[in-house]
């Protein structure tokens, strides 16, 4: 299994590090990206992180999930990035993975990938789900082979969501009960 998590600066640090933290944990290949053209990226929070790779030396043909982490700013130059907007239609409609966080299922939405699906995002934000339903109260969804959550303190139960669909819900739990989740 590979997982990329992608990062724009602006990006919400919680978001990000715990889901690579928890994948990690559970020997899933995942590799940060970054999209700014430069390995360093500073979150929302000026926290500044090294990327693994940048978005250009990435190739998607063996990638199983897209991960876009939220923050506004991270968010809206996600939005704007062409090629990644394109890697995550073609995983969509390859059947793959798509996994977004608090701000950033809003990109999801305005490329029609969450039409007829229900999907959750940051309060405030669901009209930009575009075509979703948002009546679902839980905090982590997933429709088909996307996955959407709420925001910074969801983090977690959205990471270890992630190890359960890729490497299953007993992998999990055990990791969600050595981490005291």
């Amino acid at each position: 299994m590979k997982a990329v998590l992608h990062l724009a600066d602006g990006f919400e640090e919680i978001e990000a590090i715990s889901v690579v933290d928890i994948l990690r944990r559970a020997d899933i290949t995942i590799q940060m990206v970054s999209i700014m053209g430069k390995r360093e990226v500073t979150g929302a929070h000026n926290i500044t992180v090294i990327a693994d790779v940048l978005y250009e030396s990435v190739d998607y043909s063996d990638v199983d999930m897209i991960i876009l982490p939220g923050g506004l700013q991270g968010t809206q130059t996600m939005d704007k990035h062409v090629g990644l907007n394109e890697q995550l239609v073609r995983a969509a409609e390859q059947g793959k993975w798509v996994a977004a966080i608090c701000a950033a299922p809003a990109i999801l939405g305005k490329l029609g990938l969450l039409k007829g699906k229900s999907a959750t995002c940051y309060p405030g934000l669901e009209q930009h789900l575009q075509g979703a339903d948002t009546s679902v109260p839980d905090s982590t969804i997933i429709d088909g082979n996307i996955i959407t959550s709420r925001g910074p303190g969801t983090s977690p139960h959205f990471a270890l969501t992630i190890v359960e669909v890729l490497k299953g819900l007993e992998l999990a739990t055990t990791i969600r009960q050595e981490m005291i989740i």
